[in-house]
């Protein structure tokens, strides 16, 4: 069986992050959808808020974890020789390219694949929605419905 695992923030989870998840579970046995647990970075949701949220929007995917420490760490307790990544554009490459390095200086047995996302979803990312949603933009068609819930409950509109 090859289980491969899906890391991120997540803070919160985009349709684009669900689009690359459905993509890798359909590769591989089984994937985990692995929630980063980072003290260094202030999240907008809590690590539970976006296990959560992560496991409503997969809900047909029955693995979400969360994890702090090293990804390699985390991807030996769990058994898994793959790590997945999505690239939405060039500049994700360069940053997921030394991220992999350093993880294959860490883990040799450990590789990691690239998922190129749907143009659809090329400009997605979480702090993007938290922003365009701060300021009034309409974010509900790209993200899955539990979240758009939560942000009107956690981010208050800012008035220009």
């Amino acid at each position: 069986m090859i289980r491969a695992v899906y890391p991120g923030s997540f803070d919160p989870i985009t349709n684009g992050h669900i689009y690359i998840s459905e993509r890798a579970a359909a590769l591989f046995d089984e994937l985990i959808v692995a929630v980063l647990v980072n003290p260094e970075k202030r999240s907008t949701f809590s690590e539970e808020e976006r296990q959560i949220m992560a496991r409503e929007a997969l809900v047909h995917l029955p693995k979400v974890k969360y994890f702090n420490g090293l990804l390699v760490d985390f991807m030996r307790q769990q058994q898994s020789r793959i790590i997945i990544r999505g690239l939405r554009a060039l500049s994700d490459f360069e940053y997921e390219f030394q991220l992999a390095q350093m993880n294959r200086q860490l883990a040799p047995e450990i590789e990691t694949f690239f998922i190129v996302t749907d143009a659809k979803y090329s400009y997605l990312s979480s702090r993007a929605i938290k922003d365009a949603f701060q300021f009034g933009g309409a974010v509900r068609d790209m993200v899955p419905p539990g979240v758009y819930r939560r942000l009107r409950e956690r981010i208050p509109p800012r008035n220009l």
